[in-house]
């Protein structure tokens, strides 16, 4: 029997999210250390898993299979495809540097009569998530993916509610106030995603007979297995409609704006750059391999949809007066091109709206992780409170630039690729959609320097005329995910190759093939 290699990399972060929460409160330093140690050992693991994938080989590898509740047709089933890969890699790199950048988020500290949670909780809950979104990439049977994809809502409100950011214009009170409506509305929108695709999920095993994501595509490509097509299109909502609130996708992102606004700047990295990519995964996965007719049914209402995300996401950050709203509502303009490459049914959107998954989450990460540091230095989050930073501190200064910079897509940063194929591929096969997108990027320019000019040129104000440059634990935080921003923007063919096998084969499941050119190449 061979190493079951996928259920490592799941259970690790998990055995290590219960070791942690067990360290003696007394040593805190030992949890974090704890904590770090082993989102690293993780990431060792997503390592090998990228190393023995072969892109050319099957759809799904590293296949690991169980039966788990026979009477119902449950089982254990892992599997993963390129896209799976490149977002577990994405994941495992991502939480060592979530860890490091929280790494004095939640030390206790008394502001009246009201005292943090034990700084064990937060990295035990960081560790959670990770298990969770794993575990979710890896499976492969649609009832296993569901107990996990609303699983990890747990953690994540307990993180949002519990270790809230410290900095607020109107006093702790206040802050724990806002914070407290944040996590319930996170976990309301999306509970109610989830028991609506409970029902589809239902209804799935009803019409199949089983849970199993290949077993039920596999009929449904040799004609064993034939949906009405009422039946398809409501299921194909049922789903869709848990991812779309998840992804976010308009009308149901206005959970992610307070979330991210509330949470520690770490903790809204790990719901952006993390959790929120299970949703546009999803999307790839199941909706279009499970109900292939139904996805092309909802292609033009849906892309309309994405397209409100990325004109609106891109017009209320213009408007924003906190730096991470700002980055909030730039992150629900980019998951608007994200789902708009997934739905355009080219191999050039979805190979971009694939690594434009990737790629959001590396620029978010970089600038929303030095805004984090920024924050903690001057004790708010008003852009209004800030001028004149690089002139005391430039390096901080320079990274928070070139994550802005990342974030409205400059040729020869990371993003850049991927929007570029995302409209691209969007513009074959529906040219007007393609060319109001492109408005997104203009917007993104817009509200980028705008916010780098307020904060960071100008006089420098008081308030910050004593403010510290980057120390080294923050350096080794940024650098690499600046270094990753500029050598995947000069070269992104290491994941290209990686996630295309799999983009090709869900073309072939919704039986589209790319519009042909309207002029011939010259031979």
């Amino acid at each position: 029997m061979s190493f079951p290699l996928l259920t490592a990399t799941a259970v690790l972060p998990a055995v290590g999210a219960v070791a942690t929460a067990a360290v003696p409160a007394a040593r805190r330093t030992a949890a974090k250390w704890l904590a770090l140690l082993v989102s690293l050992a993780t990431l060792a693991l997503a390592i090998v898993i990228l190393v023995r994938f072969d892109p050319g080989g099957d759809r799904y590898q590293l296949t690991e299979s169980r039966t788990w509740i026979k009477a119902f047709g449950v089982r254990y089933e892992l599997g993963v495809d390129g896209i799976a890969v490149a977002l577990i890699a994405l994941t495992a790199l991502l939480i060592p540097f979530i860890i490091l950048a929280g790494w004095h988020d939640a030390d206790p500290l008394e502001t009246g009569s009201r005292r943090w949670r034990p700084t064990q909780g937060f990295f035990a809950l960081i560790l959670a998530v990770e298990a969770m979104v794993i575990i979710s990439f890896e499976a492969t049977d649609v009832f296993l993916f569901y107990i996990f994809f609303e699983a990890m809502l747990i953690p994540m409100y307990f993180l949002i509610g519990g270790f809230g950011d410290r900095a607020h214009e109107h006093g702790e009170k206040a802050a724990a106030t806002q914070r407290s409506y944040a996590a319930v509305k996170f976990l309301l929108y999306n509970l109610v995603g989830g028991l609506i695709m409970l029902a589809a999920v239902i209804g799935l095993y009803v019409v199949a007979g089983n849970f199993s994501l290949q077993e039920i595509a596999q009929a449904r490509a040799n004609g064993s297995l034939h949906m009405a097509t009422s039946t398809e299109r409501w299921l194909f909502l049922g789903f869709f409609f848990a991812f779309a609130v998840k992804a976010p996708l308009w009308p149901l992102h206005t959970w992610l704006p307070n979330a991210m606004g509330e949470a520690t700047a770490p903790v809204a990295v790990l719901i952006t750059a993390v959790v929120d990519k299970v949703g546009t995964f999803a999307m790839l996965r199941f909706c279009l391999q499970l109900f292939p007719e139904a996805s092309k049914w909802a292609t033009p209402v849906i892309l309309v949809l994405a397209l409100i995300s990325i004109i609106y996401g891109a017009l209320l950050a213009v408007g924003q007066r906190d730096i991470k709203r700002l980055v909030a509502y730039a992150s629900i303009s980019h998951f608007g091109f994200i789902i708009m490459g997934i739905f355009a049914m080219t191999s050039q959107g979805q190979s971009g709206a694939t690594l434009y998954m990737v790629n959001h989450g590396i620029s978010t990460a970089a600038l929303m992780l030095v805004a984090g540091f920024l924050i903690s230095r001057r004790g708010s989050r008003l852009i209004a409170d800030y001028g004149g930073v690089q002139k005391v501190a430039p390096v901080l200064a320079g990274t928070f630039l070139i994550g802005g910079l990342a974030t409205l897509s400059l040729p020869g940063l990371a993003p850049f690729v991927s929007e570029f194929l995302v409209l691209v591929g969007t513009f074959t096969r529906y040219p007007v959609i393609g060319i109001i997108a492109t408005f997104g990027i203009v917007l993104a320019a817009l509200y980028t320097l705008v916010l780098y000019q307020r904060t960071m040129t100008g006089p420098v104000k008081a308030e910050v005329a004593k403010m510290p440059d980057l120390r080294v634990r923050e350096l080794l935080v940024v650098a690499p995910l600046v270094v990753l921003l500029i050598f995947l923007g000069v070269y992104p063919k290491p994941v290209t190759d990686i996630v295309n096998p799999a983009v090709k084969q869900t073309m072939s499941d919704v039986q589209k093939t790319d519009p042909k050119p309207e002029v011939e190449a010259a031979k």
